[in-house]
Protein backbone atom coordinates (compact mmCIF):
# COMPACT_ATOMS: atom_id res chain seq x y z
CA UNK A 1 0.00 0.00 0.00
CA UNK A 2 1.41 3.39 -0.98
CA UNK A 3 1.64 6.39 1.35
CA UNK A 4 -1.06 8.07 -0.75
CA UNK A 5 -3.42 5.14 -0.31
CA UNK A 6 -2.65 4.88 3.38
CA UNK A 7 -3.29 8.59 3.92
CA UNK A 8 -6.66 8.35 2.19
CA UNK A 9 -7.54 5.39 4.41
CA UNK A 10 -6.50 7.26 7.59
CA UNK A 11 -8.32 10.45 6.54
CA UNK A 12 -11.54 8.52 5.90
CA UNK A 13 -11.24 6.77 9.25
CA UNK A 14 -10.62 10.07 11.06
CA UNK A 15 -13.72 11.61 9.47
CA UNK A 16 -15.81 8.56 10.40
CA UNK A 17 -14.56 8.57 14.00
CA UNK A 18 -15.15 12.30 14.37
CA UNK A 19 -18.72 12.02 13.09
CA UNK A 20 -19.29 9.04 15.39
CA UNK A 21 -18.14 11.16 18.34
CA UNK A 22 -20.63 13.87 17.40
CA UNK A 23 -17.94 16.19 16.08
CA UNK A 24 -17.51 18.09 12.83
CA UNK A 25 -14.95 16.08 10.82
CA UNK A 26 -13.71 19.33 9.32
CA UNK A 27 -12.25 20.42 12.65
CA UNK A 28 -9.97 17.38 13.00
CA UNK A 29 -6.79 17.57 10.91
CA UNK A 30 -4.16 14.94 10.23
CA UNK A 31 -0.61 16.27 10.53
CA UNK A 32 1.38 13.78 8.46
CA UNK A 33 4.66 13.30 10.32
CA UNK A 34 7.09 13.29 7.42
CA UNK A 35 10.32 13.30 9.44
CA UNK A 36 12.89 10.83 8.03
CA UNK A 37 10.87 10.51 4.81
CA UNK A 38 11.86 12.13 1.49
CA UNK A 39 10.22 15.06 -0.24
CA UNK A 40 8.76 12.61 -2.79
CA UNK A 41 6.71 11.04 0.01
CA UNK A 42 5.45 14.48 1.07
CA UNK A 43 4.43 15.23 -2.52
CA UNK A 44 2.59 11.92 -2.77
CA UNK A 45 0.56 12.52 0.40
CA UNK A 46 -0.05 16.16 -0.55
CA UNK A 47 -1.62 15.01 -3.81
CA UNK A 48 -3.89 12.73 -1.77
CA UNK A 49 -5.28 15.83 -0.05
CA UNK A 50 -3.11 16.34 3.03
CA UNK A 51 -2.06 19.92 3.72
CA UNK A 52 -0.40 19.60 7.15
CA UNK A 53 3.04 18.03 7.58
CA UNK A 54 5.13 17.65 10.73
CA UNK A 55 8.91 17.82 11.02
CA UNK A 56 11.15 17.66 14.08
CA UNK A 57 14.60 18.60 12.75
CA UNK A 58 15.30 21.88 11.01
CA UNK A 59 18.18 20.56 8.90
CA UNK A 60 15.96 17.84 7.48
CA UNK A 61 12.92 20.06 7.04
CA UNK A 62 14.57 22.89 5.09
CA UNK A 63 15.23 20.95 1.86
CA UNK A 64 11.66 19.64 1.88
CA UNK A 65 10.31 23.17 2.31
CA UNK A 66 12.06 24.48 -0.78
CA UNK A 67 9.48 25.02 -3.49
CA UNK A 68 6.66 23.37 -1.55
CA UNK A 69 3.10 24.45 -2.49
CA UNK A 70 1.91 27.67 -0.88
CA UNK A 71 -1.07 25.98 0.78
CA UNK A 72 1.09 23.33 2.47
CA UNK A 73 1.34 23.99 6.22
CA UNK A 74 4.56 22.92 7.96
CA UNK A 75 4.38 22.08 11.67
CA UNK A 76 7.39 21.87 13.98
CA UNK A 77 6.67 18.98 16.34
CA UNK A 78 10.06 18.06 17.81
CA UNK A 79 11.91 19.06 20.94
CA UNK A 80 13.15 22.60 20.29
CA UNK A 81 16.37 23.88 21.84
CA UNK A 82 16.50 27.61 22.51
CA UNK A 83 19.67 27.99 20.41
CA UNK A 84 17.82 26.62 17.36
CA UNK A 85 14.91 29.05 17.66
CA UNK A 86 16.24 31.75 15.26
CA UNK A 87 16.45 29.15 12.49
CA UNK A 88 12.78 28.21 12.62
CA UNK A 89 11.20 31.64 13.10
CA UNK A 90 8.86 32.46 10.23
CA UNK A 91 9.19 29.05 8.59
CA UNK A 92 6.47 27.04 10.31
CA UNK A 93 2.71 27.44 10.37
CA UNK A 94 2.62 26.17 13.98
CA UNK A 95 5.18 25.19 16.62
CA UNK A 96 3.66 22.38 18.71
CA UNK A 97 6.40 21.77 21.24
CA UNK A 98 6.85 24.89 23.38
CA UNK A 99 7.66 23.12 26.63
CA UNK A 100 8.65 26.03 28.90
CA UNK A 101 8.12 29.77 29.47
CA UNK A 102 11.83 30.24 28.72
CA UNK A 103 11.36 28.78 25.23
CA UNK A 104 8.22 30.88 24.69
CA UNK A 105 10.20 34.02 25.57
CA UNK A 106 13.02 33.04 23.22
CA UNK A 107 10.58 32.53 20.34
CA UNK A 108 8.93 35.87 21.13
CA UNK A 109 12.25 37.74 21.31
CA UNK A 110 13.46 36.22 18.04
CA UNK A 111 10.15 36.96 16.39
CA UNK A 112 10.26 40.60 17.46
CA UNK A 113 13.69 40.98 15.89
CA UNK A 114 12.41 39.45 12.65
CA UNK A 115 9.02 41.16 12.68
CA UNK A 116 7.25 37.80 12.93
CA UNK A 117 4.55 36.52 15.28
CA UNK A 118 4.84 32.74 15.71
CA UNK A 119 1.80 30.55 16.30
CA UNK A 120 2.59 28.12 19.11
CA UNK A 121 1.12 25.39 21.28
CA UNK A 122 2.14 24.92 24.89
CA UNK A 123 3.36 21.39 25.60
CA UNK A 124 1.68 20.03 28.72
CA UNK A 125 2.82 16.96 30.62
CA UNK A 126 -0.51 15.36 31.48
CA UNK A 127 0.92 11.91 32.24
CA UNK A 128 3.29 12.86 35.04
CA UNK A 129 6.08 10.89 33.37
CA UNK A 130 9.51 12.41 33.98
CA UNK A 131 10.58 11.36 30.48
CA UNK A 132 7.97 13.62 28.89
CA UNK A 133 8.68 17.23 28.00
CA UNK A 134 6.43 20.09 29.04
CA UNK A 135 5.10 21.48 32.29
CA UNK A 136 2.25 20.17 34.37
CA UNK A 137 -1.10 21.95 34.03
CA UNK A 138 -0.53 23.53 37.43
CA UNK A 139 2.85 24.98 36.44
CA UNK A 140 1.55 26.28 33.12
CA UNK A 141 -1.39 27.81 34.97
CA UNK A 142 1.02 29.83 37.11
CA UNK A 143 2.95 31.03 34.04
CA UNK A 144 0.11 31.46 31.58
CA UNK A 145 -0.68 35.15 32.03
CA UNK A 146 2.93 36.11 31.38
CA UNK A 147 3.23 33.83 28.37
CA UNK A 148 0.13 35.10 26.56
CA UNK A 149 1.37 38.67 27.05
CA UNK A 150 4.53 38.02 25.01
CA UNK A 151 4.34 40.09 21.80
CA UNK A 152 6.16 37.74 19.41
CA UNK A 153 3.93 34.69 19.88
CA UNK A 154 0.28 33.76 19.56
CA UNK A 155 -0.81 30.84 21.74
CA UNK A 156 -3.22 28.74 19.69
CA UNK A 157 -3.75 25.83 22.06
CA UNK A 158 -2.06 22.94 23.84
CA UNK A 159 -0.17 19.76 23.02
CA UNK A 160 0.49 16.53 24.91
CA UNK A 161 1.77 12.98 24.47
CA UNK A 162 0.22 9.97 26.16
CA UNK A 163 2.39 7.11 27.47
CA UNK A 164 3.08 4.12 25.26
CA UNK A 165 0.65 1.72 26.91
CA UNK A 166 -2.19 -0.61 26.04
CA UNK A 167 -4.22 0.80 28.93
CA UNK A 168 -6.91 2.88 27.26
CA UNK A 169 -7.91 4.44 30.57
CA UNK A 170 -4.45 5.95 31.06
CA UNK A 171 -4.36 7.28 27.50
CA UNK A 172 -7.86 8.74 27.74
CA UNK A 173 -7.02 10.37 31.05
CA UNK A 174 -4.03 12.18 29.54
CA UNK A 175 -6.13 13.51 26.66
CA UNK A 176 -9.14 14.48 28.76
CA UNK A 177 -6.91 16.35 31.20
CA UNK A 178 -5.51 18.40 28.32
CA UNK A 179 -8.99 19.27 27.06
CA UNK A 180 -10.20 20.18 30.54
CA UNK A 181 -7.14 22.35 31.13
CA UNK A 182 -7.69 24.12 27.79
CA UNK A 183 -11.34 24.71 28.64
CA UNK A 184 -10.34 26.12 32.04
CA UNK A 185 -7.82 28.52 30.48
CA UNK A 186 -10.34 29.71 27.89
CA UNK A 187 -12.87 30.40 30.61
CA UNK A 188 -10.43 32.09 33.00
CA UNK A 189 -8.80 34.35 30.42
CA UNK A 190 -11.69 34.84 27.96
CA UNK A 191 -9.62 33.82 24.96
CA UNK A 192 -9.81 31.21 22.22
CA UNK A 193 -7.42 28.27 22.27
CA UNK A 194 -8.76 26.34 19.27
CA UNK A 195 -6.17 23.58 18.99
CA UNK A 196 -5.48 20.41 20.92
CA UNK A 197 -2.54 18.52 19.40
CA UNK A 198 -2.77 14.99 20.74
CA UNK A 199 -2.99 11.49 19.37
CA UNK A 200 -0.57 9.54 17.19
CA UNK A 201 -0.72 6.33 15.15
CA UNK A 202 -1.43 4.09 18.13
CA UNK A 203 -3.96 6.22 20.00
CA UNK A 204 -5.57 8.75 17.65
CA UNK A 205 -9.10 7.23 17.86
CA UNK A 206 -9.15 8.01 21.59
CA UNK A 207 -7.76 11.49 20.96
CA UNK A 208 -10.58 12.25 18.53
CA UNK A 209 -13.17 11.23 21.12
CA UNK A 210 -11.48 13.53 23.66
CA UNK A 211 -11.42 16.62 21.43
CA UNK A 212 -8.19 16.55 19.42
CA UNK A 213 -8.01 18.95 16.48
CA UNK A 214 -4.50 17.98 15.32
CA UNK A 215 -3.42 14.33 15.06
CA UNK A 216 0.31 13.71 14.61
CA UNK A 217 0.36 10.55 12.47
CA UNK A 218 3.51 9.21 10.84
CA UNK A 219 3.93 5.43 10.92
CA UNK A 220 0.41 4.64 9.73
CA UNK A 221 0.94 6.83 6.66
CA UNK A 222 4.57 6.48 5.68
CA UNK A 223 5.60 3.02 6.92
CA UNK A 224 4.99 1.56 3.47
CA UNK A 225 6.93 4.21 1.58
Amino acid sequence: MTAEEQYRKIAANVAELAAGAGRDPGEVHVVAVSKSHPREAVDEVYLAGCRDFGENRMQEALPKMEGSPSDLRWHFIGNLQTKKVPKIIGRFHLIHSVDSPKLARKISDSGEREGVVSNILLEVNTSGEESKHGLSPEKWQAEFEGVIALPGIAVKGLMTMAPLTEDEGIIRGCFSRLREFRDSLQSSYSLALPHLSMGMTNDYPIAIEEGATLLRIGTAIFAWH
